[in-house]
């Protein structure tokens, strides 16, 4: 049950609070900005099942992959791109939390 809760907070309260700290200027667009990158989940979708709970989505899907957070994080090194790598390592930071609560 307390997974969930942490689970979409991780999704949309903390990329809030990191807006808040670290993009204060703009702390509203960092934030929505962060929060589209749920849009990574989109790799769901050519998965069989589309859902699975008991499925680890990190190294699973295409844009969950070790390649692909490897390129998020070289997102970090290039300000028009600084938000955005954020938003997805917070996303594959929850989504990989979930792979250690299935243990």
């Amino acid at each position: 049950m307390l997974q969930p809760i942490v689970h979409y907070s991780f999704h949309f309260l903390l990329p809030g609070l990191i807006a808040w700290v670290f993009f204060r200027s703009q702390w509203k667009k960092a934030w929505l900005i962060m929060i589209a990158t749920i849009l990574v989940d989109l790799d769901h979708l050519i998965a069989d099942p589309i859902f699975s709970p008991q499925r680890c989505s990190i190294n699973f899907h295409p844009l969950h992959s070790y390649i692909a957070i490897t390129a998020y994080f070289g997102m970090l090194f290039f300000k028009k791109t600084r938000i955005v790598a954020v938003g997805l390592l917070l996303h594959m930071l929850t989504d990989g939390l979930d792979c250690l609560w299935m243990r």
